[in-house]
């Protein structure tokens, strides 16, 4: 089974390259989500079983829980060939999917800030902003988790200056390259 973690910044076009790893097989495990099982788990919103996890089990404990669902998921289903992981914001996280998966690579999704802000204040999404201001506060804190640090040193980049189209093509070359 292959591991892909993937990250990149706000806008980058993660969803979209999740969506087309999906079109071609791939499972999907989101560390956002297991944090949202972990809340509704607990009776409690998502920042609070965020931080609360984090203070009851350690700063890496979604990472943890995710290998743990990757394993449950393929113990589940051994014909799984390929899931990715989206959330990454660590380069400690990296580490422990390398330890945990012997076949994990690693890919950031790059576009510029400009590119990104201009996405976002066109998708609408209800956390999304159309104030630069409150997207680089934003972009500030992700930086702040480290995943720039992630972004940096993954095996992989895929640059999505371009367009939606050009940018699917891209995704399912690299898709199909690493489910071979």
């Amino acid at each position: 089974m292959k591991v892909i973690g993937v990250t990149g910044l706000q806008g980058s076009g993660k969803s979209i390259f999740f969506d087309t790893a999906m079109e071609k097989g791939a499972l999907v495990v989101s560390m956002g989500d297991i944090i949202r099982e972990k809340a509704a788990e607990r009776g409690e919103d998502t920042g609070t079983t965020a931080r609360t996890l984090r203070e009851e089990f350690g700063q890496y404990i979604v990472a943890e829980l995710t290998v743990q669902k990757i394993k449950d998921l393929f113990e589940e289903d051994k014909n799984i060939k390929t899931v990715l992981i989206d959330g990454i914001r660590s380069p400690y996280e990296i580490e422990l999917f390398k330890e945990n998966f012997d076949d994990f690579i690693s890919v950031s999704i790059y576009a510029s800030p400009q590119t990104r802000f201009k996405r976002i204040s066109l998708r609408g999404r209800e956390d999304d902003t159309t104030d630069f201001d409150e997207f680089m506060v934003r972009e500030n804190r992700e930086l702040g988790f480290g995943i720039g640090n992630v972004v940096s040193t993954t095996d992989y980049l895929i640059e999505n200056e371009c367009s939606l189209e050009e940018f699917k093509q891209k995704v399912a070359e690299f898709i199909e390259k690493e489910m071979d």
